[in-house]
């Protein structure tokens, strides 16, 4: 589990075919504190598990499923990415309870600047529009937002200078795939009501 408040931007240094997986070495710095092989963490929102470290980087493997359902299939070396450490009991809950599982690829509709602040509108597949309300939790790339805005099929996040600065999101246009987690909470509400 995670709280979608991103420790550090990583850099994606080898991609290597593994059968129909691939595995991702991703160069940091932070994260590597205390990680550990077989401990979590999130790359862009996807939770996976480190299956090599040393001291400038950590693999894991993106299997079949995970390359399918999140954007980390478009991966390239040299690419930026947002990493969390997984949650220890006892830490600060400072963004919400994000579990790194990736619901859907969004993609980004709309960026703009503002004068203290960027909008980016993130569209989805409209069959997860009911998950998502206004000024509710959604991970998009890992990072906790709120959705200041909401239509069926798309919502609207307003990005401050420090979240823009130290994410992925300064890199983000309109046309980029996100990897999109909605609120865990709504998701078993909407389960429990059906």
């Amino acid at each position: 589990m995670f709280t979608g408040l991103i420790e550090e931007m990583g850099t994606v240094a080898a991609i290597e075919p593994d059968g129909a997986a691939r595995r991702i070495t991703i160069a940091a710095a932070t994260v590597l504190e205390g990680l550990d092989v077989d401990h979590s963490v999130a790359v862009d929102g996807c939770c996976l598990t480190v299956v090599e470290r040393d001291e400038t980087s950590f693999t894991a493997v993106a299997v079949e499923e995970t390359l399918a359902k999140t954007t980390m299939g478009r991966f390239s070396v040299g690419r930026r990415v947002n990493l969390e450490r997984a949650l220890r009991v006892g830490d600060r809950l400072g963004g919400h309870y994000v579990l790194g599982h990736v619901d859907c690829v969004g993609t980004v509709v709309e960026a703009s600047e503002r004068e203290s602040s960027w909008i980016y509108w993130i569209s989805y597949p409209a069959e997860h529009g009911s998950l998502v309300i206004p000024v509710g939790s959604i991970a998009i790339n890992g990072v906790s937002l709120t959705a200041a805005d909401v239509r069926d099929d798309a919502c609207m996040v307003s990005i401050i200078p420090h979240t823009h600065a130290v994410t992925t999101f300064e890199t983000l246009a309109a046309g980029d795939p996100v990897n999109v987690e909605f609120d865990m909470v709504g998701k078993y509400v909407r389960n429990f009501v059906r």
